[in-house]
């Protein structure tokens, strides 16, 4: 006996979030290798699936222990488990996509919560997406067209368009909300260069398809059922056409060398900026008031964090005028738990206490095992963390809670765990724990930073003086192209050595011990004091020698630091001071 068809579902109510959740994480599952593969860099470093997948698996278990423990043995309504799913999605959030997921989600649990409603109808669900963009755009400091933020965009206004039509049903408004993330989606490489050039989709922005196109089969009725033809939607999301023989960037047109000073993708990193960090926990307050205190505190200053939801929120912001950010609050509702750090260099407490019990202690992420041995040594707390398996904002928020210091500074050391690192310390501010997060996107960055580490100086002091440190370090790298890709020196084919300056690549070549020397003496061009070397998993043993050997014979009084790393993917990671 056949079982009877499942109807569309006229609202959404708890039951159909759970299964909605559950079908994501099965979508993510299998797509996972698939969306991991949509790497701007023919270096099999991409984790976006992976991410997306981890984060959300993990925040399903989170939710269902959580929602027991409230004593819901059965199903939950809807606001309880948006509010549960959000909740844990904080800390289970893993690299910046998994952050980026976990405030959509947020998003979305904050409308179910104002409305009061116990389930979602076309135009609720319709309020519930936009309002989950404009939490998704919030959270990244410099928000781009081209990712997962124009595919949330686009999303969020075709939802609001169709639910204001004639007729509209849950249905139709998600029908349309598909139909927008997916043509979002193949417009991405067309608002990138980036991703034009590697000649993929952006990875945010298909996990977002996914996630929508899950919710579509539930609210059609076809959770059940596969997609008739998932291979044909995902085959436009990689041009690889674009790189066979003929393209115009062949390899027999293309410079092997980029210019590495003055170009418009590298990071400029100022040594100087506010003077003073400002925390605090801003209760008695709505969502009107905070979007105001937000605006009002971007004009003063960066590093702007405000997460938060219902009647508490927490606010980190670099300012040089703490009174006036902390007036702000007063005015948006009840700061408490106030918090503010002097970053200058002349602070009126320089070198005073050297026992202090305030004295803070270092959290550090490493990729490898003997940077987690060198980052131990110099006092951190250390944690695992690298492509595959990057740390989630919950293990952050462990480790820091772990050092048992009041004050803690967190070394991501990663460009894609900063938004992870600096979920965890606002959570961190709600035990009264002062986390800052330095902007190290790079083991040598944390390597540098960790030098000027002193036990015996306060927060200001070490803050001041590890931001300087990564800001005077130039990095580089070298691996081996796993795939074939437009870059911006030309097309790199698989077995070719990549040479990596300030995160881009600049150098094709054929042997890594070439072009390592390459990106080192690149990066020396304008001078520096120490070149540190370290050693990947997979590094000929003499790769750091002979690299270390060409750049003291350009530069005799160079001073030279190996370490082995046992990174994976990278041979050969490149810092100079």
């Amino acid at each position: 006996m056949q079982p009877a068809p499942r109807v569309p579902l006229a609202v959404l109510d708890a039951g159909a979030f759970l299964r909605w959740a559950a079908l994501a994480r099965s979508s993510f599952a299998s797509a996972r290798a698939e969306i991991d593969a949509l790497n701007v860099f023919p270096v099999p470093d991409g984790d976006t699936g992976t991410n997306l997948y981890l984060t959300l698996d993990a925040a399903l278990d989170a939710t269902r222990s959580a929602l027991a423990g409230l004593g819901f043995g059965g199903l939950a309504d809807l606001a309880a488990m948006c509010r549960e799913t959000s909740r844990a999605m904080l800390l289970t959030a893993r690299g910046n996509s998994g952050v980026i997921l976990s405030q959509l989600f947020r998003g979305m649990a904050e409308h179910v919560h104002v409305s009061g409603s116990g389930t979602l109808d076309a135009a609720g669900l319709a309020d519930a997406l936009h309002r989950a963009d404009e939490h998704a755009w919030k959270a990244v400091t410099d928000p781009r067209m081209g990712t997962i933020l124009s595919v949330s965009r686009a999303t969020a206004l075709a939802a609001k368009a169709a639910a204001g039509g004639v007729g509209a049903t849950l249905g139709s408004v998600v029908r349309a909300a598909v139909d927008a993330a997916r043509e979002a989606l193949a417009a991405t490489p067309d608002q990138l260069p980036v991703l034009a050039r590697a000649g993929v989709v952006d990875a945010g922005g298909a996990g977002y398809v996914l996630l929508l196109e899950a919710l579509h089969r539930v609210v059609s009725g076809e959770d059940g059922e596969a997609e008739s033809d998932p291979f044909h939607r995902r085959a436009g999301w990689t041009r690889v056409e674009a790189f066979h023989e003929g393209h115009p960037s062949s390899a027999t047109e293309r410079p092997t060398r980029a210019p590495v000073t003055g170009s418009e993708g590298e990071d400029h990193h100022e040594p100087a900026g506010p003077a003073y960090e400002v925390m605090y926990l801003l209760s008695d307050t709505d969502s009107e008031r905070v979007a105001v205190l937000r605006q009002r505190l971007a004009g003063m200053g960066d590093s702007l964090l405000v997460v938060g939801g219902e009647d508490t929120w927490n606010v980190h912001v670099h300012v040089d005028d703490p009174g006036a950010a902390i007036e702000a609050g007063v005015e948006a509702g009840r700061p408490h738990r106030i918090s503010v750090t002097h970053f200058g260099d002349q602070i009126a407490h320089a070198g005073q206490h050297p026992s202090d019990p305030d004295a803070p202690a270092v959290v550090a992420c490493a990729p490898g095992p003997g940077l987690a041995e060198v980052f131990r040594a110099a006092g951190a707390q250390v944690l695992t963390s690298g492509p595959g398996d990057r740390a989630s904002a919950g293990r952050i928020l462990d480790a820091i809670r772990a050092t048992g210091a009041r004050t803690v500074i967190v070394l991501p050391n990663d460009g894609d765990t900063r938004l992870a690192a600096a979920t965890a310390a606002a959570v961190a501010a709600e035990s009264g724990i002062a986390a800052t997060v330095i902007d190290s996107t790079t083991a040598v960055h944390g390597i540098a930073a960790l030098a000027v580490l002193d036990p015996a100086e306060d927060v200001a002091n070490t803050r001041s003086a590890m931001t300087a440190a990564v800001a005077a370090t130039r990095h580089g790298a070298v691996s081996v192209a796993s795939k074939e890709a437009d870059t911006p020196v030309g097309v790199c084919r698989p077995g070719d050595v990549l040479g990596f300056i300030e995160g881009a690549i600049a150098v094709i070549g054929h042997g890594l011990p070439a072009v390592a020397a390459e990106v080192a003496l690149a990066l020396l061009a304008d001078g520096g004091e120490l070149l540190t070397l370290v050693s990947g998993s997979d590094a000929p043993d003499d790769l750091a020698g002979h690299v270390a050997e060409v750049a003291r014979a350009r530069h005799p009084h160079l001073e030279v630091s190996v370490i082995e790393g046992g990174q994976p993917l990278y041979p050969l990671l490149v810092g100079v001071e």
